[in-house]
């Protein structure tokens, strides 16, 4: 705007209105209680026609055990049955197995949930369905067969149970029998399934050991073949061409080692003497040869004869025959020590010597055993490798023989990790529709649907409802709130009167009350300067501009001021239509200059004010109220009258209340309660009235009833309603 009239109607922004508010809330469901009901018994009664519609549907449960011992195939092998480890990946791969194409193939086979279509011819004959096509493959599966299949995956639903490893099969059909029968046939598919993948399994197993047996017992039999082959090749025969076991031959070798431990001992010992004698030592301090033989006893006999020799020696002499006699006895002993330790030295010599030969002749006998006493290193390092490969060989098809044993065992064998532990049971109610949520649930959406359509409604109601909302939307003080009439409130002695007269015929009235209201706040806005020339327009046609322009006339009237109405609205003159004088001259004249004053004011006295109508029409209605005669005019009228009241058109559609607003002390912008659109008198609030020409806003026509629900805002329109009826009685 060119002046400082937008700061002013610019509306407050309050941190407080961001909070929830209570009393509002509790205000809207009061305003919209009865469509949410209705919308919600709306609601709820298409939920239960649907469900009184709705097919019943039964589901029937099966539980199947996935069991973790570990079952052991005759024979302990475990070449087929491995322990099942069940984990979330697992149960998962188990339940989409149950819901798998192949599973559900034969249930929908077995349990004959399909018809083949038949050619007509075939249909005729009797004969049986076309077989699939075979550009398909020989797993092909019909269209009609197909459908079966999806629609008992549709109804199938496979759980797991929170605890423990169990599978809860559940099948949803119409007849109750017929869904246990189909929950039970998928879980014995299930059964017959993991049976069957075992048994090809073993079979698939066996007959590829099967294969590899033929092809190790070639290799062991080649391998053998190549070292006989290489023996005769290289002579390597035992004497007599017979050739030792291995047995043997282990018995020889451990003859060889313990006869070469054997040697080495004796080596020392022999090592030892040769060293004591090379030093010139006494052979009897050699640890092998002090108790040997008969070396102890000839040692006892020295010891003796020595004590007896010094015994002599000490009670004689040493000429004593005695003493002689027992020294010669010494030298003879002494002699026969040597004789022996001579004699058990030349015996351990003797020893090492058959140790020595011993050995010799057991590598001999090894190396013949073997034919291997004229090998060279080359030959022998073959023959060791044809060897090896040959053992390898052997082996491994010994352990291949046993495992293709423990295989066939296993193929006829039924391992027991999966079973039926609770079979389907028709189920004795049916598990859709669930009545009771489904009541709820159509409970709710009903509410939800009314509140959301209450909402919509709101957003729809583009009208102001209370003055809060005005001030806040507008920035202007709503200067009085005037209800809607009724008829019964326009009656007065039998007679109905016209609203405008009512400031006069009842002024005690709620209607008159609301007048003088607003001849108040229209002196409150400006105290200093108290407004005398008053324009009264509108955002849009049917506001009621003119009623209340005739009230204020009236209030002001009966107040016993001087008060002159003009009707300034060239277009419509209503204000002129109501008093019966727009065929009279009027304002128009005035400005033209066709008339006096004195010619076109008429006096009103049943409201005992004065007004001016419009008078002839004209093309030029705003430039006429825009001339320095209209400005002369209203100039004029302001000094001999107390009050100058002037009904304009609507600001929508002209632009004569902006014009005339510049010769007016104050604007009055009339607001139908609930119906004109904030946005349209947003655009009239907006418009260049000029500085502080607006006065306020006269909400108008509000509907008591509705308005009493909108809060702590509105209590003032039930609040009046009472008071008046108890003072007035009106």
């Amino acid at each position: 705007m060119p002046d400082g009239n937008m700061a002013l109607h610019e509306p407050e922004v309050r941190g407080g209105e961001r909070q929830f508010d209570l009393h509002g809330s509790l205000s809207f469901i009061w305003r919209h209680w009865k469509f949410v009901l209705a919308t919600t018994m709306i609601v709820f009664l298409v939920g239960i026609v649907l469900l009184l519609w709705a097919i019943p549907l039964y589901t029937a449960t099966s539980e199947v055990l996935l069991d973790r011992q570990h079952q052991k195939a005759p024979g302990g092998g475990d070449v087929i049955l491995d322990d099942l480890t069940l984990d979330a990946a697992a149960l998962e791969s188990q339940i989409s197995i149950l819901r798998s194409t192949v599973l559900l193939r034969r249930v929908v086979e077995k349990e004959h949930l399909f018809t083949p279509v038949l050619t007509p011819a075939a249909a005729a004959e009797g004969a049986p369905p076309p077989p699939a096509p075979e550009t398909l493959g020989a797993d092909a599966i019909p269209p009609e067969e197909m459908s079966a299949i999806a629609s008992l995956r549709n109804s199938l639903k496979i759980t797991r149970q929170p605890q423990g490893y169990v599978l809860a099969i559940a099948v949803t059909a119409p007849d109750r029998v017929r869904a246990a029968q189909l929950a039970n046939a998928v879980a014995d598919a299930y059964l017959v399934d993991k049976l069957d993948t075992r048994f090809d399994a073993a079979k698939r197993a066996s007959g590829w050991l099967s294969d590899r047996l033929g092809t190790l017992r070639t290799q062991v039999r080649d391998s053998e073949e190549a070292v006989a082959a290489f023996r005769a090749q290289n002579g390597l025969v035992q004497s007599g061409n017979v050739t030792l076991n291995q047995q043997q031959l282990s018995d020889l070798n451990a003859k060889l080692i313990d006869a070469k431990a054997d040697l080495a001992q004796k080596k020392a010992r022999v090592a030892q003497l040769s060293s004591l004698q090379a030093k010139g030592g006494n052979l009897q301090d050699l640890q092998d040869l002090g108790g040997a033989g008969a070396l102890p006893t000839l040692r006892q006999q020295l010891s003796t004869l020595t004590a007896q020799e010094a015994d002599l020696r000490a009670r004689y002499g040493d000429a004593h025959p005695l003493v002689v006699n027992i020294s010669a006895q010494i030298r003879d002993v002494q002699q026969s020590i040597g004789a022996e330790t001579q004699r058990l030295a030349a015996a351990i010599r003797n020893d090492y010597d058959l140790a020595q030969a011993r050995v010799a002749s057991l590598e001999q006998s090894m190396q013949a055993a073997t034919g291997q006493s004229n090998l060279d290193d080359a030959t022998t390092i073959r023959l060791r490798e044809l060897e090896r490969t040959a053992t390898v060989n052997k082996t491994l098809f010994e352990d291949f023989l046993k495992d293709a044993k423990i295989t066939q065992e296993q193929s006829t064998f039924e391992p027991q990790d999966v079973r039926i532990i609770t079979p389907a049971v028709p189920p004795g109610q049916p598990s859709y529709p669930p009545k009771q949520r489904f009541l709820i649930v159509s409970l709710f959406i009903g509410v939800a649907l009314g509140i959301a359509g209450a909402l919509a409604k709101e957003k729809l109601n583009t009208g102001f409802t209370t003055p809060k909302q005005v001030e806040d939307f507008l920035g202007l003080p709503v200067l009085t709130s005037v209800t809607q009439m009724t008829s019964r409130d326009l009656r007065l002695d039998g007679a109905t009167v016209p609203i405008y007269q009512l400031p006069v015929a009842k002024p005690l009235s709620r209607y008159g009350e609301a007048i003088r209201s607003l001849r108040s706040g229209i002196h409150m806005t400006d105290v200093d300067h108290p407004a005398k020339i008053i324009q009264i327009t509108s955002a849009v046609p049917g506001d009621g501009k003119t009623t209340i322009s005739q009230s204020l006339a009236g209030s002001a009237a009966l107040a016993k001021l001087k008060v002159l109405l003009i009707d300034a609205d060239l277009r419509h003159p209503s204000a002129s239509r109501i008093f019966g004088i727009d065929e009279e001259k009027g304002l128009v004249d005035l400005l033209l200059g066709e008339a006096e004053i004195a010619d076109v004011v008429h006096f009103h006295p049943w409201g005992g004010y004065w007004v001016l109508p419009a008078g002839n029409k004209t093309q030029s209605p705003t430039d006429l109220l825009g001339s320095a005669r209209m400005k002369s005019l209203i100039a004029g009228f302001g000094q001999a009258y107390d009050f100058v009241f002037i009904d304009t058109p609507p600001t929508g559609p002209v632009a004569d209340p902006v014009v005339i607003s510049h010769l007016s002390d104050k604007v009055l912008l009339v607001v139908r309660w609930g119906v004109t659109a904030r946005e349209l008198v947003k655009e009239a609030v907006d418009l260049p009235w000029g500085y502080r020409k607006l006065a306020g806003i006269v909400l108008n026509q509000v509907n008591e009833k509705k308005a009493q629900k909108y809060g702590k805002y509105s209590y003032s329109y039930l609040y009046g309603k009472r008071y008046y009826k108890s003072y007035y009685g009106s």
